[in-house]
């Protein structure tokens, strides 16, 4: 290779390799793609900084725009792996920099984890950005009839309180007490019983309604139009809107006692709610297993079956009635066994059972009595003189004699145990397995030898 050659090769090599030292630009990198459309670039150009709660993580490379005919524009960026994870509901804004940097920039949410993520070269959808609004957006809404409209509320409002408003509203300040004492209530069970939570979910569920009122902008120009139609009817009805004021006076007096009878029952009404939300949630399976019996039943009751079906019940009626009676005692004895299963005999079998045998103190008595049954086969197989017989003894692991444990006398033979027929079950405690008196490892248990 020549000389000549030779340099100008290696000029170039150094031209390129201070092009990419100057522009920090990595040929072999594979920066993540991220697309997004947006209603206004406002001048955002190719290279502007694409930041994260202020720092900086990828670059604009393109902006076009969206498509033939639409306003929007589309950018795509190219992000370092500091802004990944980003999720499917990331937000981003383009907002102006500072005065000294100039331009503007992309402001980019990542998103909540919860959602999923955005794909290499995924697409931030319209709803899920915005553009800052600036100085001469602001000056353009304000136009001649804006301001001349702004000029008419506030002289009409200086009208307002020259005219013995201000005075009115003075007045009204301390009477408002009990409206703040009430209204901080609100706000705090608006908190929630999980602050971040709730507050999360409410202004997620916000950003949803207001996305929706961004997609279709022809409604919310109804809505808008449909209130100022409201307005305006009001205000050519002021003069029966100041004679209806005083009557509001008299209204919130006698409404008063109502708003406090119906706030001392909320509390009902919410614990009957819970209750109702089992329900509520089991309509719809009920509701769509009983539609075809309904079906049936319209059939059932049609013109030509109705005379026959009234007929059959008109005889079968006194029957049921004359049941119905007879049933009202074994109903009340059933409604006494339900109620005792459940207050007594539930609870009992739940219990645990108290021991001395290490590892075996705690047992539930309904996974302990099936081992009874074993016991009690196998004492059904002792016989004597008589029958074969059951032989049943309490025993005292304290009451020792000669090394040995004997059985424990009752506390008094001649008085047997409480027995109650005239007190309901349902309203009886449920027996208690642990023994009273002290602990029953007693330290010369240690030293007997069984």
């Amino acid at each position: 290779m020549s000389a000549f050659r030779a340099g100008v090769l290696t000029l170039v090599v150094i031209l390129v390799a201070a092009w990419f030292g100057f522009t920090k630009t990595n040929p072999f990198a594979d920066p993540y793609e991220l697309h997004a459309v947006v209603r206004d670039a406002q001048n955002l150009k190719p290279g502007a900084p694409v930041r994260v709660a202020g720092v900086e993580v990828g670059k604009v490379t393109k902006v076009e725009g969206a498509g033939e005919g639409e306003s929007a524009a589309e950018l795509t960026m190219a992000l370092k792996d500091d802004a990944l994870p980003l999720h499917k509901d990331a937000h981003l804004q383009v907002r102006p920099r500072i005065l000294l940097e100039g331009n503007f920039f992309v402001d980019l949410q990542p998103g909540s984890p919860g959602t999923g993520e955005i794909a290499d070269g995924g697409t931030v959808p319209i709803t899920q950005t915005a553009s800052s609004v600036t100085l001469p957006e602001i000056l353009s809404v304000l136009d001649s009839d804006t301001r001349s409209d702004l000029q008419t509320l506030l002289r009409e409002y200086s009208t307002a309180l020259d005219r013995g408003g201000a005075r009115a509203l003075n007045r009204t300040i301390p009477l408002l007490k009990p409206a703040y004492r009430l209204s901080a209530i609100t706000n705090d069970a608006l908190l929630g019983q999980q602050p971040a939570k709730d507050l999360q979910r409410v202004l997620r569920n916000q950003a949803r309604v207001f996305r929706t009122l961004a997609d279709n902008p022809e409604t919310l120009k109804a809505l808008v139009t449909d209130l100022n139609t409201t307005a305006g009817a009001v205000a050519s009805q002021s003069s029966a809107l100041a004679a209806a004021v005083p009557a509001l006076r008299d209204t919130l007096r006698e409404g008063y006692p109502a708003l406090g009878e119906l706030n001392d029952a909320l509390p009902t009404l919410r614990a009957f709610s819970r209750e109702a939300l089992p329900g509520v949630r089991s309509s719809v399976p009920t509701l769509d297993a009983a539609i075809p019996w309904m079906v049936q039943a319209r059939g059932l009751v049609g013109e030509d079956e109705l005379k026959g079906l009234a007929a059959d019940l008109s005889q079968a009626v006194p029957s049921l009635v004359k049941l119905n009676k007879r049933l009202v005692p074994t109903l009340r004895q059933l409604r006494a066994l339900s109620s005792c299963t459940e207050s007594v005999l539930v609870p009992f079998v739940e219990s645990p059972i108290p021991s001395i045998e290490a590892g075996n103190s705690g047992q539930a008595v309904r996974s302990q009595l099936m081992h009874s049954f074993v016991g009690l086969a196998g004492e059904s197989r002792v016989t004597d003189a008589n029958t074969p017989v059951f032989h049943i003894q309490g025993v005292s692991p304290l009451n020792l004699t000669n090394g040995r444990i004997e059985p424990a006398a009752p506390q008094n033979p001649n008085m047997p145990p409480p027995h109650r027929p005239d007190v309901p079950c349902e309203t009886q405690e449920a027996p208690n397995l642990a023994a009273p008196g002290g602990s029953a490892l007693d330290p010369a248990l240690t030293s007997v030898t069984p």
